[in-house]
């Protein structure tokens, strides 16, 4: 079975002014390094659906749904605060990244593809169920996690984050939920400024300071939930796929290299394997700097294609 490919046009052209860091070149930047790379006609392209209220409902309340799609200006930006803006096209470029992530989700469980990657913006782990924050509108990974779980019928399921910011969304979504263990490394204090006190039994958080080099993130990991995660036994693997841990990366201070993605890639997938029948969705969050980002996406597809 291939790795899908899961993307839309719609998710380049939301965007929040040109100064912004979260841009659609993060998208062509993908796409481009998947030729020069070569795997771009290794992967199963699929265009990505949007996603109906029912399946945001999953995560989200009807107040924060509506909020987004009442506040859609017809032209410019309606801001949500500083770094969190829509624009004409935002509405269509949410609901076309969640639909990625749950499209992904059914056709990884029906067995039609092994893994899949959305490569999607706007990102979502910030996204709590009430409220839109840190460039994120709906909480991707969170939408396809509950998914499989309330329309699929999974009883456990995994949530892999190693963006360089904490998902506080993702772990307001299911904290204390026994259904989901999510395991993550982010850098702090940092933003969110969450994680790090006394988080829920089944979010296993790995607070790393500046500087921390990706030898030491490994050590972490491996001593951190690795363990935890294989005892667990998820049905199903998700990643959010964040890379602004990378070295290159200004938004963050973190020393991973695209070595580190591929080892992160290649534990959580040997998980997936002997637990999981492989199914593996990951979701693109964080990572701007435009070339490491390219070239780490195509060191975590790699691993889960196989190529």
């Amino acid at each position: 079975m291939a790795t899908g490919f899961y993307t839309h046009p719609d998710c380049i052209r939301h965007e929040m002014g040109e100064w912004h860091p979260e841009c659609p070149e993060r998208l062509r930047a993908i796409e481009d390094q998947l030729i020069a790379g070569r795997i771009d006609g290794l992967l199963e392209r699929r265009e990505a659906p949007a996603a109906d209220e029912a399946s945001l409902r999953l995560v989200h309340t009807r107040a924060h749904i509506d909020f987004i799609r009442d506040n859609i200006p017809e032209s410019g930006y309606f801001p949500i605060d500083p770094d969190t803006l829509l624009n004409p096209y935002s509405w269509r470029a949410a609901t076309r990244a969640a639909g990625a992530a749950i499209a992904a989700t059914d056709a990884v469980i029906r067995g039609e593809l092994e893994n899949a990657f959305c490569s999607v913006r706007p990102p979502g782990h910030h996204a709590t169920p009430t409220r839109a924050m840190g460039f994120c509108l709906f909480n991707n990974v969170a939408i396809a996690a509950a998914h499989a779980l309330e329309v699929h019928g999974l009883s456990r399921v995994a949530i892999v984050d190693f963006d360089v910011h904490h998902g506080n969304g993702t772990e307001a979504a299911f904290a204390n939920d026994d259904r989901v263990l999510m395991c993550g490394i982010f850098q702090h204090p940092f933003y969110p400024f969450s994680g790090a006190v006394d988080p829920a039994p089944n979010m296993l958080n790995i607070p790393l300071s500046a500087r921390t080099s990706g030898m030491q993130a490994r050590e972490a990991i491996d001593y951190g939930w690795l363990g935890q995660l294989e005892a667990f036994r998820p049905e199903m693997i998700f990643f959010s796929a964040g890379f602004d841990a990378h070295r290159e990366d200004d938004l963050g201070n973190l020393g991973l290299t695209e070595a580190d993605f591929m080892w992160i890639t290649e534990r959580v997938k040997a998980v997936a394997d002997r637990h999981s029948k492989g199914r593996i969705v990951s979701c693109l969050e964080g990572g701007y700097n435009l070339s490491a980002l390219g070239r780490s996406v195509v060191a975590h597809l790699r691993v889960l294609a196989d190529v």
